[in-house]
């Protein structure tokens, strides 16, 4: 058992070491369910261009002109500033560019610029870098918006890199170009605000550690400078509303088939609104993020709670082990939903899954060796204890201390008188009739009483009561038991051929008791000096001229039991005091 857990422990930490698909998907997935949804910051709004807006404009894309007047009138309804999540690569066929261009410089405005594999890139941003080289995510490229409105504006990147499944949930704050840095769109939005210049980029031995803008307080990120994303529900308005005052506003279209949808644990969403996401997210205190150590913590946590699982079931028994396992399971997963309320994603769905899978492996282990001693049990006793004590035996084999113990125990001995001639008269086959017969009322007297068969030695039975379990008056139910054989065997003698009679002999003391024999073949017995006087009371049952004789220890509890005489038998130096009925 010892030997497997290294394995186990090997096989099921790969897909968490190497980030399999399945784990990683999995990891996330619990993310999405149990991050927090925080209230939004109070400072953006979301303004839609819709599908009834285009069509009263004549369609897609609005002239400049038009959209020149959407930019004054956010301002004259009070925004502090405007981001167009759209982007402007070609010159206005009707010739609005410079009226748009000179509203764009009315109040801070950002354009939004889109990836395209093109390896050409905007001019890079002022950044700041406090250690080593970050490295960061590579940009492969952008589509910029025309010279006049950059004049008159800050462009940012609107990116949206999946994960593994598919969905938004981490935005880069910057991106790397061969000549610098690059901001996203809703980093851009931010650093316009505030009037800042420049980005500083903190770093330490695993990259990027966090990202800087004059104004706000540092953003955490994880080593490729990725922001994980709130999804706050920002208040959202329209041209005909324009509930922008005191707000900087993203402006983007719903129009289906205009702009791309993404998607993301909160749906699908277009690029503005995940923009705006991002600016939220930078401004939420302790948001959520993956800290760089999450893997060797993951890991840690993993070997910790997977090994305990383990333990649990195999060395505190099925009933005791399952119940500890699920404590284990419920604190990794109290555990897991803490860290992550408080805002630290930490991985415990793979820790859970594997404690899971470790739990159940060692069920079936222990299920099957628990298996295997009922049926170990079964075969040994089955023939020598009543069912009912087999099935106790089976149902609790820790009753059953394998390997030997002290017990306090009476022991019966029987022989057959005459066997010999009887097997000189009668067939042997004759005789093995006999015998069975003999036999199989001496064991029915000695379950019905509680004890146990040891073993048949030719034509003697040994019976052991008060083991393997315990048994109440176990010196009263041996004599008794040993009655009713008298009796018995009389009662057969009508249907033998030849008379036949038996010796018993009862004593009473401690023994060593259990598991006998070698590595390859044992047996359940008991040995010790009181068995050796049990064995010789019944051969003193010829010198005595009865059929029954006890021991004194056995007398004690048995007053009816009249003294017979002094005797000494083989193995003892005084004369043991003996007892009949």
């Amino acid at each position: 058992m010892k030997r497997l857990l290294l394995p186990i422990l090997i096989i099921l930490s790969l897909p968490l070491i190497f980030q399999s698909a399945p784990t990683e998907i999995l990891k996330l997935k619990i993310f999405d369910t149990f991050v927090t949804t925080p209230e939004p910051s109070g400072n953006f709004v979301i303004l839609n261009i819709t599908e009834e807006d285009i069509a009263n404009e004549g369609g897609w894309p609005l002239p400049r002109r038009t959209l020149a007047q959407i930019q004054v009138d956010l301002i004259n309804q009070g925004a502090i500033g405007v981001g167009w999540v759209i982007s402007f690569p070609q010159a206005d066929r009707m010739g609005g560019d410079e009226t748009f261009a000179t509203t764009l410089g009315y109040a801070p405005s950002v354009l939004a610029m889109f990836e395209t594999p093109n390896a050409k890139y905007p001019k890079t941003i002022g950044t700041v870098i406090k250690g080593d080289n970050p490295g960061g995510i590579l940009s492969q490229g952008v589509v910029q918006n025309i010279q006049i409105l950059q004049d008159k504006s800050s462009q940012g990147i609107a990116t949206a890199p999946t994960d593994i499944d598919n969905l938004v949930r981490r935005i880069p704050l910057l991106l790397k170009t061969p000549d610098g840095y690059v901001p996203a769109f809703g980093t851009e939005v931010l650093k316009a605000l505030t009037g800042a210049k420049t980005y500083i980029i903190t770093t330490n031995d695993n990259g990027i550690q966090e990202i800087s803008v004059r104004g706000i307080p540092p953003i955490k990120t994880d080593s490729l400078g990725r922001k994980w994303i709130s999804w706050v529900d920002t208040p959202q308005t329209n041209l005909q509303e324009m509930n922008v005052e005191g707000k900087f506003v993203f402006v983007g279209v719903t129009a289906n088939g205009i702009m791309p949808q993404v998607a993301t644990p909160s749906g699908l969403l277009e690029p503005h609104k995940i923009q705006a996401a991002l600016s939220e997210s930078i401004l939420i205190e302790n948001s959520p993020i993956i800290p760089d150590f999450a893997l060797a913590l993951e890991i840690l946590i993993f070997g910790i709670f997977v090994t305990l699982t383990w333990l649990a079931i195999n060395y505190l028994g099925i009933t005791k082990g399952i119940s500890i396992a699920v404590i284990l399971l419920l604190t990794t997963a109290f555990s897991g939903f803490f860290s992550i309320q408080k805002g630290y994603l930490i991985d415990f769905s793979w820790t859970f899954v594997s404690q899971f899978i470790t739990a159940a492996i060692a069920f079936y282990i222990n299920f099957r060796k628990q298996f295997k001693l009922r049926q170990q049990i079964k075969k040994q006793f089955e023939h020598y204890l009543d069912p009912r004590q087999v099935k106790q035996l089976q149902k609790n084999p820790e009753l059953l201390k394998l390997g030997g113990e002290k017990r306090i125990c009476t022991f019966l001995f029987t022989d057959v008188r005459g066997f010999t001639n009887l097997s000189e008269k009668l067939k042997p086959e004759e005789v093995t009739d006999i015998m069975n017969k003999v036999l199989t009322v001496q064991v029915e007297c000695i379950q019905a009483h509680g004890g146990m068969v040891d073993k048949f030695i030719g034509d003697a039975c040994m019976a052991i009561f008060n083991a393997p379990l315990d048994l109440d008056e176990h010196e009263q139910r041996a004599v008794a038991c040993a009655r009713d054989m008298r009796t018995a065997i009389r009662m057969l003698q009508k249907e033998l051929p030849e008379p036949i009679a038996i010796g018993i002999g009862v004593n009473t003391g401690e023994a060593i008791i259990g598991n006998m024999g070698s590595n390859t073949r044992f047996d359940y017995s008991a040995i010790g000096d009181v068995v050796n006087t049990a064995a010789r009371l019944e051969s003193a049952t010829k010198e005595a001229g009865v059929d029954l004789l006890i021991g004194e220890s056995t007398r004690k509890k048995v007053p009816d039991a009249t003294f017979c005489k002094k005797m000494y038998v083989k193995g003892k130096k005084k004369a043991l005091k003996v007892y009949t009925i």
